[in-house]
């Protein structure tokens, strides 16, 4: 049977991009346009329908116009969010020549997080909107200035996200700095299902925030569960804890990269048996860890090839674990760990101490 074709779809920078453009299009024109039209970083045009549209004309005329973010397929926390731009402009004065074009002011509205710590591309005390976004939003801007024969010498932008305080809870934003609400992110304007973007980009931001507020030693876990297991023995700030899912080899050179001097290594079982068999990426799609390789690998490992036959027929990784706990082979266990060590810091050139994390989040070994 062939794989369903999983759909693309678009960020929230994109999202920001066509609400702007059809507030500054009402707020020009006085009339609402039900779908609008945006220029993208790769030189296409691509169409959103509009599903909010207000325009307020008293003391301060404002437009406000709200796009609804279809994410495609990719499992994303804002997908079905409404993203709203309200746009106020200051007209050109008749027969200026704005060659640079207007000033474009950003600002974060409600559900809309603002930067507060150094390392990210916004500088602190900036709305937390990317660059990418924010020349997505300027170039949507003066495409709506052409088509509605309108020239301004000020416009002011303010992104709002209606559920975005909720919608932040559940994303990285408070570790990264960014207080009040979400990041309004993309460097294409389009979404990829199961894309690493998404990953790698908040794992160089956690990085940069954590070499930029002073943290000297950074803490790569495979997900929540590894990362409060290290938390509870390692007295280290949380900008010191980047959460790098399954991109292993990715997070050990982009610490490399960095001023840091050591690295700490948190996972569980079968992540760390697949460090140890050098797999750099570590999400099954990539490669399901068969058990009688991690058998076979553990009788090497220990110079033991009866003890890797014993294992053989396990049915998972956490089989394998748990029939070692069992007997008592702790020799065996750390061995793996060693091997993880020996991985990553070959790959890192940094010094690595490796934490191997139970289901309980405790700690049940550290090389």
């Amino acid at each position: 049977m062939a794989k369903k074709r999983l759909r693309s779809g678009f960020t929230t920078g994109a999202c920001a991009a066509a609400a702007a453009k059809a507030a500054l299009l009402h707020l020009a024109t006085g009339q609402p346009v039900d779908r609008v039209n945006i220029p993208f970083p790769d030189g296409e045009h691509r169409s959103f329908p509009v599903h909010r549209a207000t325009l307020d004309l008293s003391n301060s005329p404002q437009a406000l116009a709200g796009i609804i973010k279809d994410a495609g397929d990719d499992p994303d926390v804002t997908n079905g969010a409404e993203i709203q731009a309200v746009v106020r402009a200051v007209d050109a004065t008749s027969g200026q020549l704005l060659s640079s074009g207007p000033e474009i002011v950003f600002q974060a509205g409600s559900g809309v997080g603002t930067v507060t710590k150094p390392g990210l591309a916004v500088a602190v005390g900036q709305p937390a909107i990317n660059p990418v976004p924010r020349q997505m939003i300027k170039e949507a801007l003066s495409e709506a200035m052409l088509e509605s024969g309108r020239s301004y010498k000020l416009i002011q932008v303010t992104i709002q996200v209606p559920d975005g305080m909720l919608l932040a809870e559940k994303t990285l934003n408070h570790r990264l700095g960014i207080v009040g609400g979400l990041s309004i992110l993309g460097t294409t304007g389009i979404v990829r299902p199961v894309s690493a973007e998404a990953w790698t980009a908040t794992i160089e931001a956690s990085m940069d925030v954590a070499s930029q507020t002073g943290c000297g030693e950074i803490v790569l876990s495979t997900g929540r569960t590894s990362e409060k297991g290290v938390q509870n023995i390692l007295d280290l700030p949380i900008e010191a804890f980047a959460m790098m899912g399954d991109y292993l080899e990715f997070s050990l050179k982009a610490a490399q990269k960095r001023s840091f001097s050591k690295i700490h290594l948190a996972a569980m079982w079968a992540k760390i048996v697949k460090a140890a068999l050098e797999i750099g990426q570590t999400h099954v799609r990539h490669g399901a860890l068969e058990a009688e390789q991690a058998a076979d690998f553990i009788g090497k490992l220990c110079n033991n090839p009866a003890l890797g036959k014993s294992l053989a027929d396990s049915n998972t990784a956490r089989e394998i674990y748990q029939r070692l706990s069992h007997a008592n082979r702790t020799d065996a266990v750390r061995s793996v760990c060693l091997a993880a060590k020996h991985y990553a810091e070959k790959v890192s050139g940094l010094p690595v101490d490796v934490y191997l994390i139970d289901s309980t989040m405790k700690v049940v070994h550290h090389v």
